[in-house]
């Protein structure tokens, strides 16, 4: 991490230690706003449609973050189920080392640089419906233009699953699971979900799992500012088959956020 990202991740640190100090010096009876969450403004790049904060976030960081909005929009859930949702820091792979804007037109190369061996980006197990890397995306436009932007890795024998339910029925994507041979798949939380539990989609082979967690809509929010996307997410994350995964020694599963 460069010396002023350091500087801005530790300020981010920083701001929410304060936070949660001033909530405990009033004793705790200062009300949660019932419309939106506090965002600091200067970290979003509408231009680019980029939450520049989102990539200085390390893993300590980042899992508070994911844990911080679960548990906002968990209202309908016990404590013992949010603890389900909770992704440890050792979970996550840091990926602040990253210094390109998290643009879809970086996308690959971010891939490539956090992939151990690049070259099998461009290659698909043996088993159909098998991918090595999962990018979820916050909604299935959204989806649509990350496909798009992966279609470098794309080949005869290696395609790019569209997992998503814009356009596209679950029926297509079951058939289309069972007939082809994918490396990548770009979905939305609650199909992968779908698809995983009617067998559809296998995780055997699965290597990394990739958030489009930088991006932003025009209404300045992404994957983890809204409750109808960042609950299935949660869901998707803590899947036992997929957590169990994350510290494994013999098949470990990589987790990152872009």
């Amino acid at each position: 991490m460069s010396q002023e990202n350091k500087v801005k991740s530790e300020a981010l640190a920083s701001k929410a230690k304060s936070k949660k100090r001033s909530r405990e010096d009033d004793g705790g009876r200062r009300k949660k706003r019932k419309t939106g969450y506090e965002q600091d403004d200067s970290l979003l790049d509408t231009e680019l449609g980029v939450n520049t904060g989102v990539a200085l976030m390390d893993p300590q960081l980042m899992a508070d973050h994911l844990a911080q909005r679960t548990t906002r929009f968990g209202t309908d859930l016990s404590s013992v189920e949010l603890a389900d949702l909770y992704i440890s820091p050792s979970s996550i792979q840091d990926t602040t080392s990253w210094q390109e804007p998290r643009t879809l037109a970086k996308l690959p190369e971010f891939l490539e640089k956090f992939s151990k061996e690049p070259q099998t980006l461009s290659k698909a197990p043996k088993q159909k419906g098998a991918p090595h890397t999962i990018i979820v995306a916050g909604a299935g436009l959204r989806a649509a233009d990350v496909v798009r932007a992966v279609r470098k890795f794309q080949s005869k024998d290696n395609s790019v699953a569209k997992l998503f339910a814009k356009h596209i029925k679950i029926d297509e994507s079951i058939k289309y699971l069972q007939s082809h041979r994918t490396g990548l798949a770009v979905g939305t939380p609650q199909r992968l979900i779908d698809l995983v539990e009617n067998g559809a989609l296998s995780l055997d082979k699965l290597q990394r799992l990739v958030i489009d967690a930088s991006h932003i809509d025009q209404k300045k929010r992404g994957i983890l500012d809204m409750k109808e996307i960042t609950m299935p997410l949660a869901r998707w994350l803590a899947r036992p088959e997929i957590k169990e995964r994350y510290a494994a020694e013999d098949k470990p599963l990589h987790l990152l956020f872009y």
